[in-house]
């Protein structure tokens, strides 16, 4: 369980930040493109816990594609955070029209021998593109980040990640909060005693996802942390599983966006 900071400007971001680690997170997901990254940094050293215990994420933005963008990317990531190295470092999307895919991968491979990044991994990659990491590279993504929620449930993909040792990672796992007004939803969390967004947490963490759902709301932050003492039933989870309806909330990676918020420099 992370927290995730997309479209958080950089002073919320640092307050949200140190409400989550005082809570218990030790997992941030940020981007260089959601451009709050030294608000991230600024919440991580006002939150008072050693460097060490945090997982730290951010990502490299589609118009820093290539050997020599994407090494500037990541240093001025580190210098917005303040951090020396992050624990994860993802390519944002994939930009398979640049055909710089290969050149970006091989970068980060480089930026984590240099210790610059602990792990590397993708976001939004479709089956094609891993498919091409996997032929061209020794080095294989950790994770792979995508939308994934009840209504957006990526059987194809999560079954060659579960093939090929890939983590699932859920952006938007609350489908950006649309799904919580789902009266099914609203039906299991009132039965168990726990709101919708728990019900589809514990549904993601019952699946081995790796979820970084994003809230402004101190209650909400701890709220969506308190997700480890109960569990759902195999017709709750079946009810789940119906509810797919390959419904995409965010871009298709086909078509990604094409500029994101800009940098904090």
């Amino acid at each position: 369980m992370g927290l995730g900071v997309l479209r958080v400007g950089s002073a919320d971001a640092a307050a949200n930040v140190r409400t989550a680690v005082e809570a218990g997170y030790r997992s941030i997901d940020t981007a260089a493109a959601y451009g709050n990254e030294r608000g991230v940094g600024q919440g991580l050293r006002e939150s008072g816990v050693p460097r060490e215990e945090i997982f730290l994420t951010t990502k490299v933005w589609n118009t820093c594609h290539g050997a020599t963008r994407t090494r500037a990317a990541m240093e001025r990531s580190l210098e917005r955070l303040g951090v020396d190295f992050v624990d994860l470092y993802l390519i944002h999307w994939p930009m398979a029209h640049l055909g710089l895919i290969e050149e970006t991968w091989d970068t980060l491979v480089q930026l984590q021998q240099e210790g610059k990044t602990r792990s590397i991994g993708v976001s939004n990659f479709l089956v094609e593109h891993l498919e091409l990491l996997r032929t061209s590279s020794d080095h294989q993504p950790v994770v792979n980040q995508i939308e994934l929620h009840p209504w957006m449930q990526q059987h194809e993909l999560r079954r060659y990640h579960q093939e090929h040792d890939i983590r699932t990672e859920a952006w938007s796992p609350l489908g950006q909060g649309k799904l919580l007004d789902e009266p099914l939803l609203a039906e299991i969390g009132a039965r168990i005693g726990r709101t919708p967004a728990q019900v589809i947490l514990r549904w993601h963490l019952d699946l081995g996802h790796v979820v970084i759902p994003k809230s402004s709301h101190p209650d909400r932050i701890r709220q969506n942390l308190a997700v480890t003492d109960f569990e759902l039933s195999e017709a709750d989870h079946q009810l789940l599983a119906d509810m797919n309806r390959d419904h995409r909330i965010g871009s298709h990676p086909h078509r990604p966006p094409t500029n994101g918020l800009p940098e904090d420099d």
